[in-house]
């Protein structure tokens, strides 16, 4: 199979693989408790209905008929599948159906909202990992076992071991002026100043990366651990195999057999992780998002499934989905880019 082949199979599958997550999401949370027509009864039960209301030691009963008028009125009286589909092709993965916690705003609009805060918090937050870990893997893997590779690893499995929302906190009283002593340099909580509207274009920018300077490396920080030391140990691993060697003793210079050649190879483990630019777009930290008080998909996500919002947990689930999919076809495709010798041919 020649890598043409490879790829286009590699998208057919999005779609049957796409419907089968989906499908499966669809149906499990449809048996968990606690959803909208339990949420509406229970509401019923507590403010009382337009034919009685509760008083200090009565309940509000909850007729039959009125239960099967709230099952229809959230589309609960159909078959799984006809619901299904309909979610699926008719309200376009659920985007055009609106919110359950937010009336008047289908899931797409509230995905829209907060897609911006995702776009600059994932993206900043991978592509600040890859710029910082890849050249700190290599110079500790060219400095291994010196002083600087001993206390470089000592900051960064440091760095590793804080939780995200506790070197938050860290940062927030170090640098927000939350405590006396402390340095008032950064913004203390939200995506950018309520005026930002009014800051013309490179104003806005400004205020937006000055906001997001704490909680992108609070996202960051635990990613620096593994990716350093992947492309540490993978440098290693190349210098020491015996093409290195042929290089040294064609009279090549280390630097020559590093750069022109183990490099490139070293780089194939890191090119296994670049199809996450995708998913990134729709990354979010519950916890950084609430400590920073951050409206991010995170926390959308999070309401969704705690409030039981259907269309919007699956509008963000079938995004992500897609998106993951995608990722690790572009996954692929960037390692035959770093070394064009892999082949997807089957071995007979």
């Amino acid at each position: 199979m020649d890598r043409t082949s490879y790829f286009i199979r590699r998208l057919l599958l999005v779609i049957p693989t796409f419907l089968g997550i989906t499908m499966l999401c669809f149906t499990l949370i449809q048996m968990v408790p606690g959803g909208p027509v339990e949420q509406m009864i229970t509401r019923m039960k507590a403010i009382g209905t337009g034919e009685a209301r509760l008083t200090a030691g009565a309940a509000a009963s909850i007729s039959a008929d009125q239960r099967a008028a709230i099952e229809r009125h959230f589309g609960f009286d159909r078959p799984i599948h006809e619901r299904y589909w309909k979610w699926l092709v008719h309200d376009r993965l659920g985007m055009r159906m609106e919110s359950y916690k937010y009336p008047n705003k289908t899931a797409w609009q509230l995905i829209r909202e907060r897609f911006p805060v995702s776009l600059v918090f994932g993206l900043t937050g991978f592509l600040l990992s890859y710029a910082v870990c890849i050249p700190l893997g290599i110079a500790k893997a060219l400095r291994n076992g010196s002083r600087f590779d001993l206390v470089s690893s000592l900051l960064v499995f440091t760095g590793y071991a804080l939780p995200p929302f506790a070197f938050g906190m860290v940062l927030k009283m170090l640098f927000c002026g939350t405590v006396d002593g402390s340095w008032n340099i950064f913004p203390m909580t939200g995506f950018h100043s309520e005026q930002a509207d009014q800051f013309p274009l490179w104003h806005r920018v400004a205020d937006t990366a000055w906001h997001m300077v704490l909680p992108v490396l609070c996202y960051v920080i635990g990613n620096f651990a593994v990716l350093t030391l992947l492309m540490k140990n993978s440098l290693l691993e190349q210098i020491g195999k015996d093409y290195i060697r042929t290089v040294l003793a064609m009279g090549g210079s280390m630097r020559r057999a590093v750069w022109r050649h183990a490099f490139r190879n070293a780089l194939i483990p890191i090119a296994t992780g670049i199809g996450g630019i995708l998913t990134v777009l729709f990354a979010g930290s519950v916890l950084i998002e609430q400590v920073f008080e951050i409206p991010g998909m995170g926390l959308l996500s999070l309401d969704a499934i705690v409030g039981r919002d259907y269309p919007v947990f699956l509008g963000i689930l079938a995004l992500t989905s897609i998106l993951g999919l995608l990722g690790g076809i572009l996954s692929d495709f960037c390692c035959v880019l770093v070394d064009p010798r892999i082949s997807f041919a089957r071995r007979k």
